[in-house]
């Protein structure tokens, strides 16, 4: 069974399923989302270029160099993440200036590391001094808390590829901020819904005391008590924690049907530690921050039959095959096709503003998104430019999917994949 689902995005929040169980239906968030945490919104510099309002785009040639940075997880809890994604920026600025447009694209690599470390701050720090148009990451919603007013106050953009946690939707951000990844209100309610169709009548959460893990954790809660089921126990950890025996043991206690294990690389040590202690390895659902090859972590068959879910469409061959030209010792690739879009749409709003200001930058993203409602359909930077040269609107869809911002930042359209884990611990789509 698989659940597919597409995000509607616009300023309040609500999710709407059809029935309560989803079988190779969609699920449409028709709302996007706000619940607690960052302040409440102004009208973001996006809103210029509402729906009919279109900027208008200058025809000519360009001469732009464009510099951008990336506070990606090179270490921490998230570090499995940092190499598809910085991959997916390298992939994006390689094809941007094999495109002889006008327009150069340079990246400056830092590390984001996790919320135990001031590294983000360090490496903001560092891109700024720097003058960076834009910075895309971090990965962990937790991080990218500590350094966004820090960014868009210098009035740069900032993008991330995988920041999950609905507060940022309403975030004051000066119309600044601007994410690929859809709001956890969505991959909460295809995870909470998936449990229940799997036949299961409690649920236990062990969760990751974080604005990710906490969001993630209430959707899915949501989801599956919408469905009929009830959950029964619910263990938070702090990031850095080593030892969960407390946690783990009020799990196996309440004896749930099944377990969503939402953490980043914590499932290292709490899924063996749960299945050695008698709790089935098929009964666990994993999610976006830990959802991982473990064939070299785990005892074989450890977690065969176990689910989790991923935003993002399934990943095409040819952009597989793309993105190891960039990093041939790939072997996961989770959100690189988010981070390559990314690159692309902050390089073609570069464009069509004809600036490198992030302020300039950031009220054309949107626009180049498509989430105007203009635009000839472009899906690489090359035609995109080409038409922008021409004094064209554009609407880029990308390796992540139709991408579409709406006035938050917000992507409007979304694919959570549900995959499950055979015999070798490695993960496949089932759809």
């Amino acid at each position: 069974m698989s659940v597919f689902a597409k995000a509607k995005a616009s300023r309040s929040a609500r999710a709407v399923l059809s029935g309560a169980a989803l079988v190779g239906v969609s699920a449409l968030l028709l709302t996007a989302c706000s619940s607690g945490g960052g302040e409440a919104a102004s009208p973001s510099a996006s809103e210029t270029a509402a729906a009919g309002d279109a900027l208008p785009i200058k025809a000519g040639d360009r001469a732009l160099d464009l510099k951008i940075g990336t506070i990606l997880p090179q270490s921490g809890t998230l570090a499995f993440l940092g190499p598809p994604e910085e991959a997916g920026v390298k992939l994006g600025a390689t094809e941007v200036n094999d495109a002889a447009s006008g327009l150069n694209l340079e990246v400056i690599y830092r590390d984001s590391g996790d919320t135990t470390t001031d590294t983000a701050t360090v490496s903001v720090t560092d891109l700024l001094s720097q003058d960076v148009s834009a910075i895309v990451g971090a990965a962990s919603s937790g991080v990218s808390f500590t350094v966004i007013d820090q960014i868009t106050g210098a009035g740069v953009v900032q993008f991330s590829p995988a920041n999950t946690s609905p507060d940022f939707t309403t975030y004051e951000d000066k119309g600044l901020y601007f994410r690929t990844a859809p709001s956890d209100l969505l991959q909460g309610e295809v995870l909470g819904t998936q449990i229940a169709e799997d036949g299961n009548s409690t649920l236990g959460l062990l969760v990751l005391n974080d604005p990710y893990g906490t969001g993630l954790a209430k959707a899915t809660q949501e989801a599956f008590e919408a469905a009929g089921g009830e959950v029964v126990v619910e263990q938070q950890f702090n990031t850095g924690d080593s030892n969960f025996d407390a946690q783990l043991s009020a799990i196996s206690a309440a004896k749930p049907d099944a377990v969503a294990v939402i953490t980043f690389d914590e499932a290292k040590v709490v899924v063996p530690a749960l299945v050695g202690s008698g709790y089935p390895g098929d009964k666990l659902y994993f999610v976006d921050g830990n959802l991982a090859d473990y064939s070299a972590d785990f005892a074989p068959g450890l977690i065969a039959g176990s689910k989790g879910t991923l935003p993002g469409p399934k990943l095409e061959d040819d952009f597989r095959e793309r993105l190891l030209t960039a990093d041939p010792a790939l072997t996961d690739f989770s959100y690189g096709p988010e981070s390559y879009d990314a690159a692309v749409l902050i390089a073609l709003a570069a464009y069509a503003a004809n600036s490198t200001d992030g302020t300039e930058i950031s009220k054309y993203l949107q626009q180049v998104s498509g989430g105007t409602g203009d635009g000839t359909k472009v899906t690489t930077f090359e035609e995109g430019a080409k038409l922008l040269a021409e004094g064209k609107q554009i609407d880029y869809d990308g390796a992540s999917g139709p991408v579409t911002f709406d006035e938050n930042g917000d992507p409007t359209e979304a694919t959570i994949g549900v995959y499950e884990y055979g015999a070798d611990n490695k993960y496949t789509r089932i759809n």
